[in-house]
């Protein structure tokens, strides 16, 4: 039985030239494959660690609905900070119902809001301006004006707000801290809308 084994050249078949060139190639090759698969080893880690941190640090989500129109549309991406610090103006991601909603904060804990028959909106007893409204709406709400903001708890509303379902109804009322995901502060799709919320 013959045998198609390829044999290494005995080094009395090289000249020295050859010799030293053939073992530079070998010499070569393993430390490419050991380069490689370091390479590989690092690039494998450093994914892991970018999910993990997109994960637990910047959850990026996918807006559905209406309710933030016309800062937010369906269909843009945008990604979120974790925090628990918040500004009135900030828009902020919660779980209500183990569906995810964004809204606006309005005000915080121990503010006191009240909302006029045309939508206009005050916090402890002052206008609140919002430039990032289209038009202003009273909305659906069944809460008693002024309502005092509870604590630990923040009062968010959405920017379309004759559509919006938001803490000016009993059944979402003020979010609390525990609800929170995040604070929105980039968008990242669509690409002509990119940037900073």
């Amino acid at each position: 039985m013959s045998s198609h084994k390829k044999e290494m050249p005995s080094a009395d078949q090289f000249d020295s030239a050859d010799w030293k060139k053939e073992k530079k190639r070998i010499l070569y090759q393993k430390k490419f494959r050991d380069t490689l698969k370091s390479t590989v080893a690092v690039l494998v880690v450093v994914a892991a660690l970018a999910i993990l941190a997109a994960t637990l640090w910047l959850p990026v989500l996918r807006i559905y609905g209406n309710s933030m129109t016309p800062t937010l549309s369906e269909g843009n991406i945008v990604a979120t900070v974790k925090t628990t610090e918040f500004q009135p103006g900030d828009v902020i991601a919660f779980y209500y119902n183990n569906k995810l909603l964004v809204k606006r904060v309005i005000a915080g804990p121990g503010d006191w809001v009240d909302l006029a028959d045309d939508g206009t909106v005050y916090v402890n007893g002052k206008e609140l301006e919002e430039p990032y409204l289209e038009e202003k709406a009273l909305g659906e709400t069944n809460i008693d004006y002024p309502y005092q903001v509870p604590e630990d708890r923040w009062f968010v509303m959405g920017d379309h707000r004759s559509v919006s379902l938001d803490s000016r109804t009993k059944a979402i009322g003020p979010i609390a801290e525990e609800q929170i995901v995040g604070k929105l502060v980039w968008r990242l799709w669509p690409l002509d809308a990119a940037g900073t919320l």
